[in-house]
């Protein structure tokens, strides 16, 4: 399948991913927080009877509660659903098209939580296909809106467009030099803020940070969406005009180690496994070692915790690290 993280990335694989997501809510609901069991099926049914229209992306329903903890926590690995909801899934219906692009998380936050995923800076192609989701809801649905506040939503900072787009970008080069608090500051100023991989509360993980709006009231989708392109411009530019200084024979001893030493780990924890992979995708961008021999990102995603657990069931913390280590070295092209 084509999943987001198995395809090819854009601006030299600075940009990992890029990510809509929309808020909606249902007139004549209470807001989740305040909704019960009745109102949470209810709500439910009106939404998967609404997506009708969207047969060409191969939707399907799952019931939260149907699914094993292990798997809702890959789910969450794979940047599909929110921590919160693989937590809690009581009541809670998930929406997601074959390929995980698309996902529509019911009963989150919101009564609905429209996420489109994609590969690489597509920021404009990932809202189309949000806004055509986003399109037939609001024509099967009474979406809840007003005419100056916009799209209403449980948290306050989400009124207006209701939308957050994010880009996940790989900056080692910014990270090293301890440009990021100074970023993050430029940018809070401006209304983006930086995030860890995993989004809003979490901490950096190997120089994967994601960049993402603030502002949703008093300005268009459209708009939202140009100020993000502009300003993810500038960081990519800011990370290309560092690693241009630097001295590349460094950053092939650095990558070549990283491959050799994936290859031939036995033990591989998490935490070493990102930062090494980090290293081989900047070797990667740079050209200093081959295309081939390895896949970061989809090696990243496919060897988490969680990921691993679905796949082949509970294992103790030192069984997945001997796991992930094997996986790994048969994944590596030398």
């Amino acid at each position: 399948m084509g999943y987001w993280y198995n395809n090819e990335y854009g601006k030299d694989n600075i940009a990992i991913s890029t990510r809509v997501r929309l808020a909606r809510n249902i007139v004549g609901f209470p807001f989740p927080s305040k909704m019960n069991d009745a109102q949470r099926e209810e709500l439910s049914k009106k939404v998967k009877n609404s997506i009708n229209g969207l047969g060409e992306y191969k939707l399907k329903f799952i019931d939260m509660s149907d699914v094993p903890e292990n798997e809702r926590y890959a789910l969450f690995e794979r940047h599909i659903i929110s921590k919160e909801f693989a937590e809690n899934p009581k009541d809670r219906y998930l929406i997601i098209s074959d390929d995980e692009t698309i996902s529509i998380m019911i009963g989150e936050e919101d009564h609905i939580r429209i996420q489109v995923i994609g590969s690489g800076f597509t920021p404009k192609e990932t809202y189309k296909k949000a806004n055509e989701i986003d399109n037939e809801l609001i024509k099967n649905l009474p979406i809840a809106f007003d005419k100056e506040l916009g799209f209403l939503t449980e948290c306050p900072t989400n009124l207006g467009t209701g939308l957050r787009v994010s880009v996940m970008l790989h900056l080692p080069l910014l990270e090293a030099n301890k440009k990021i608090p100074s970023l993050v500051e430029s940018l809070n100023k401006i209304g983006f803020t930086i995030r860890g991989m995993y989004g809003e509360g979490t901490k950096a993980i190997s120089s994967f940070y994601q960049i993402s709006n603030q502002i949703t009231l008093g300005i268009t989708e459209e708009g939202a969406i140009e100020n993000l392109i502009n300003i993810t411009n500038q960081i990519i530019e800011l990370e290309e005009n560092l690693r241009k200084d630097l001295q590349k024979i460094y950053i092939e001893d650095k990558s070549s180690r990283a491959l050799h030493i994936l290859k031939g780990a036995k033990i591989l924890e998490t935490s070493e496994m990102f930062k090494l992979l980090s290293d081989c995708l900047i070797g990667q961008n740079l050209g200093l070692i081959d295309q081939d021999a390895i896949a970061p990102i989809k090696t990243l995603i496919e060897c988490g915790p969680y990921m691993l657990m679905s796949k082949y069931g509970d294992k103790t913390p030192m069984e997945r690290d001997i796991l992930r280590a094997n996986i790994v070295n048969k994944s590596i092209k030398l």
